[in-house]
């Protein structure tokens, strides 16, 4: 920061006299004071400096014409220590847990370990993070929309003219759905729950002074960490509240810590759909993976169901469902009778709704008969969340799709449809979008056009759940290994480029004891929101319902925690 960059009016907290400017630091003549750290608020170019006077820190005000952001605030290797401390046993207190590693996890957990965490919250721009949740409202509407017009889903994702063809995957999904539309009875029940997650990255390309909001994915099915992301944004404020975090950043000050409730708006969307299911007495189920390490986040929206809305669950494996579920031929109602050895006579449970956290990759339908098993509950009369169809609507094919000429004013501007959007609602979810497109369009053009930019690109599948994409240098090898036939479930999309020169002390999931490792780091905002929809009026029932950050050291390209790339996050606002 150059001397000339400071107003000549500027007004410090106490009487010292500046006497010199070196680098960022004010060096100041009277005692006991001996520097003053500078802080940066980019929107009008105020700053304010702490100066460091015993553990108490001053504030000091003044104005500089220069706009920068340095992340993390430096703290001193005690604080660090400090911090580290008070994080790790704040998230063993209040469930900031994972199970740990264990081939085959026990009937009743004797041990939990800390979730992987970020020390400091990572800043959002304001405007980008309330852009973030009013957009969420649009991306409710359109999802809903898309899984509701089986002509699309059938040209896009289909096994006769869509992705299906060449990807087992989603053909079997579509199949058992295809199979069930064709049946006598047909869909015996029109509503659908999703339960969303949009995810995105500011975008600040070189050379550009104005960050961008670029959506990453949209979510369809299990959308997670919602829960554990409320105790990161609590463990963050408790460590503003127990420390100040040492006066370490201007930034961090409590009107910069958004509120988060995720886990009471979720839990809201089940309960919505339950009630629309209509029996009180019936429970809705969560359908599992075997071996869940991630097991509290879901707990917790159990919790949230039977404290607020006095509704039970059952939780259930695809294999325990084998043994356990029923549709009734007549009525289609669906019933789960749990087998347990603690359970002399085991009682036939109505369901009014079906969550899924498990069946988003086809590590979950090892044989046919798991397919067989999506395809019952989907014949039921309880309420989906999400859908085949729906799940289908979240395909990357879809996302791409989406930016062809006219496609998004087919869902959003349709006069047949409940309700339209204006042209600034498109402008505003195009303006999310990076510029993408498929390995097969337009013959060679879509191979040849991924190797010439894939340095600025990513390749993905239609995959769910970390690990799956294809990035940069490791493009080009792949695309020679690419059957052509294949090349049709593959999209390509344009980098996000995120800002650069961000950090934080983020450690490693039950690794407390080994200190927080300080990295430059990416971090992904995602925001939650739940919509019911497929009545006969048309209209979509939705609300935002939340947000998460996840973060990952920049060298990282995938970005999933359950994976293994991230950290649990949160936000400090900064304009």
């Amino acid at each position: 920061m150059d001397h000339e960059d400071l107003d000549s009016d500027l007004v410090l907290g106490t009487d010292t006299l500046l006497t010199q400017l070196v680098d960022d630091t004010l060096i100041l003549t009277s005692p006991p004071f001996l520097y003053v750290q500078t802080f940066v608020n980019t929107s009008r170019g105020v700053f304010t400096l702490f100066v460091k006077s015993g553990n108490l820190p001053t504030p000091v005000t003044g104005t500089m014409s220069r706009q920068s952001l340095q992340w993390p605030p430096e703290i001193s290797e005690s604080e660090l220590d400090t911090l580290t401390l008070l994080a790790t046993t704040y998230a063993l207190s209040h469930g900031l847990v994972y199970l740990p590693v264990a081939k085959v996890q026990p009937p009743a957990p004797t041990s939990t370990i800390h979730a992987p965490l970020s020390l400091f919250p990572s800043p959002i721009p304001r405007k980008q993070f309330e852009k973030a949740k009013n957009l969420q409202s649009l991306y409710n509407v359109l999802y809903a929309r898309i899984a509701t017009d089986v002509d699309f889903l059938d040209r896009v994702m289909g096994e006769e003219q869509g992705v299906g063809q060449v990807d087992e995957f989603t053909g079997q999904l579509w199949r058992q759905w295809k199979r069930l539309r064709d049946r006598e009875a047909g869909i015996v029940q029109p509503l659908h729950l999703g339960m969303f997650r949009s995810d995105y990255m500011v975008h600040l390309p070189e050379g550009s002074d104005s960050p961008s909001l670029k959506q990453v994915e949209f979510n369809t099915i299990s959308s997670s960490f919602g829960t554990l992301s409320q105790q990161s944004a609590q463990m963050h404020g408790y460590l503003h509240a127990s420390t100040g975090y040492f006066g370490s950043s201007s930034h961090l000050t409590q009107e910069n810590f958004p509120p988060n409730t995720t886990a009471s708006g979720l839990a809201e969307g089940l309960a919505a759909a339950h009630k629309a299911y209509g029996v009180p007495t019936a429970k809705i189920l969560f359908v599992v993976q075997p071996n869940e390490r991630n097991v509290f986040d879901q707990r917790f929206l159990e919790y949230d169901l039977l404290e607020k809305h006095s509704i039970h669950v059952i939780r259930q494996t695809f294999d325990d469902l084998a043994k356990s579920a029923h549709v009734d031929p007549q009525t289609h109602v669906l019933k789960i009778t749990p087998q347990s050895k603690q359970i002399a006579e085991p009682v036939a449970v109505e369901i009014s709704t079906v969550y899924f956290r498990a069946g988003y990759t086809p590590n979950d339908y090892p044989t046919p008969a798991h397919y067989d098993i999506r395809g019952l509950l989907e014949s039921s009369r309880a309420i989906q969340c999400p859908s085949i169809p729906l799940q289908l609507a979240g395909g990357k094919k879809v996302q791409e799709e989406l930016t062809q000429p006219g496609v998004l004013e087919q869902f959003m501007q349709n006069p047949k449809l409940a309700t339209t959007h204006s042209r600034e609602d498109l402008e505003a979810i195009r303006s999310t979008w990076m510029e993408m497109w498929s390995l097969d369009s337009d013959g060679e053009n879509g191979v040849d056009r991924a190797r010439e930019h894939a340095d600025n690109l990513v390749l993905k599948p239609q995959r769910e759940g970390g690990g799956n994409n294809v990035y940069k240098d490791a493009i080009p090898p792949f695309l020679d290994s690419l059957p052509e036939k294949e090349r049709s479930a593959w999209i390509a999309m344009r980098l996000i480029a995120t800002p650069k020169g961000l950090g934080n002390y983020l450690v490693r999931a039950g690794a407390g004891t080994e200190g927080a490792v300080k990295t430059n780091v990416i971090s992904e905002l995602g925001i939650f929101g739940w919509a019911l929809f497929g009545g006969e009026d048309g209209k979509v029932k939705e609300k935002e319902a939340g947000w998460l950050v996840r973060t990952k050291g920049e060298d990282s390209n995938e970005g999933g925690v359950a994976a293994g790339f991230s950290v649990l996050d949160s936000i400090v606002l900064v304009d």
